[in-house]
C-alpha cells in the first residue's frame, strides 16, 4: 500500500468514525427526567460488527449487567447504548476483570490495522517473490 494510499484511508477511516459520533449525538438525546434522577450512560462499541450475532448480544448484556449497566438499545451490529443507576458505582471495586466503563468489544482498532498491514505485507512479498522467480527464468 503506498503512503498516498494510507493516508486516503487514514483520512476515510476518521470520517467514518466523526460520522458515526455525530449520528450518536443525534440518537442519544436523554430525558429530563434520566438527567435528573442520576443515570450514568455509555456506549459500547465493536470494530468487527459483533452484535449482529444474539449470543454474543446476550453474552454482552449480561457481562454489562454485573456493574448494573442496561441496555437501552442497539444502535446497529457495532453498537449497543447502556444505562445505570450512579449509585451502582458503589459496587465497582469488587469487580474483577471487569471494567465497568469499558467502551469498546472485541478486537481493537489497532489490531485490526496490524492484520491489514501484515497481510499487505506479506502480498507485497508474495508478489515480489513470484516476479523474482519470472525473472531468474
Amino acid at each position: 500500500m503506498s503512503s498516498a494510499g494510507a493516508a486516503a484511508a487514514a483520512a476515510g477511516a476518521a470520517a467514518a468514525a466523526e460520522r458515526m459520533r455525530q449520528e450518536e449525538e443525534e440518537m442519544t438525546k436523554y430525558a429530563d427526567a434520566d438527567l435528573k434522577d442520576d443515570w450514568e450512560f455509555k456506549i459500547v462499541r465493536s470494530n468487527t460488527a459483533s452484535f449482529k450475532n444474539p449470543e454474543t448480544l446476550r453474552r454482552v448484556c449480561e457481562e454489562e449487567a454485573q456493574a448494573g449497566w442496561i441496555l437501552l438499545e442497539k444502535f446497529d451490529n457495532q453498537r449497543l447504548r447502556f444505562k445505570r443507576p450512579a449509585s451502582a458505582r458503589a459496587g465497582d471495586a469488587a469487580l474483577i476483570g471487569y471494567d465497568p466503563y469499558r467502551s469498546n468489544y472485541g478486537i481493537s482498532a489497532l489490531a485490526i490495522v496490524m492484520i491489514v498491514l501484515f497481510c499487505t505485507l506479506l502480498g507485497v512479498a508474495a508478489i515480489i517473490g513470484i516476479v523474482a522467480l519470472f525473472v531468474k527464468h
